[in-house]
């Protein structure tokens, strides 16, 4: 197989530093983007320092990988409320800028870096793009964080869309709509520990990869638009 050039965002901890760690093989070229430098290196790693919630953050990749073939995109961005996800949650009390971050980052960003890369990806091999979306992008989720569940409502409208401009390309794009994560356990804690430290309450980071392989691994007639995991014990969906 030919070697690959992958450019993944929010690289700097969690389910990104895992992707950076278990997607792409020791001869592949990865670029990854995120505001703080990640805590890992090798060879074929380059760091474009960027801040998605800043209009110009789209320059600053697009100037670092000019012509670059891109084989793979994942856009692995989500920031959500203060409060989010605890009962301290109010949404008439978020305050105005930090919902319109969120709306940069999340969907404003991602529509904007999308269309930058374009050119990007129809000179890579097989290209697809990956979007992270969540389970509160789903209907009828139980959830109360209106900005966070809008964005992530907003990635499936991107990729159901996209998909009819990327056809005559043979470019697939998906979105992954996830549950809880357990990110604070890398990869290399074993999946039994991880279901064993989290009472099986928590997706263990390598269960995430072995789906963006399956997207990855599948040939230019196939486009996976949707693959949604929530953890078993999720009662949100």
């Amino acid at each position: 197989m030919d070697d690959k050039k992958f450019l993944v965002y929010g690289v700097s901890k969690g389910l990104g530093k895992a992707l950076i760690e278990g997607i792409p093989t020791a001869q592949d070229t990865i670029y990854g983007v995120s505001r703080s430098m990640p805590s890992f290196s090798n060879n074929n790693f380059h760091w474009i320092q960027a801040d998605l919630s800043e209009t110009n953050s789209v320059q600053t990749v697009k100037s670092t990988l000019q012509d670059s073939p891109i084989d793979c995109l994942i856009y692995n961005v989500g920031i959500w409320e203060k409060y989010a996800f605890t009962d301290d949650y109010r949404f008439e009390s978020t305050d105005d800028v930090e919902l319109l971050t969120m709306i940069q980052t999340n969907i404003s960003a991602c529509i904007l870096h999308l269309k930058a890369m374009l050119p990007n990806l129809r000179l890579g091999q097989n290209s697809k793009i990956i979007l992270i979306g969540s389970t509160w992008g789903l209907d009828n989720h139980n959830g109360h964080e209106v900005a966070f569940s809008a964005s992530k409502y907003a990635l499936r409208g991107i990729v159901h869309s996209l998909r009819e401009t990327l056809r005559q390309d043979k470019i697939a794009i998906s979105v992954i709509n996830l549950g809880y994560l357990a990110t604070e356990y890398p990869l290399s804690v074993p999946v039994d520990d991880v279901i064993s430290r989290t009472e099986g309450a928590l997706i263990p980071l390598q269960d995430v990869l072995n789906a963006v392989k399956f997207i990855l691994s599948t040939s230019n007639a196939t486009c996976v638009k949707e693959i949604t995991m929530p953890a078993m014990l999720d009662e949100n969906v």
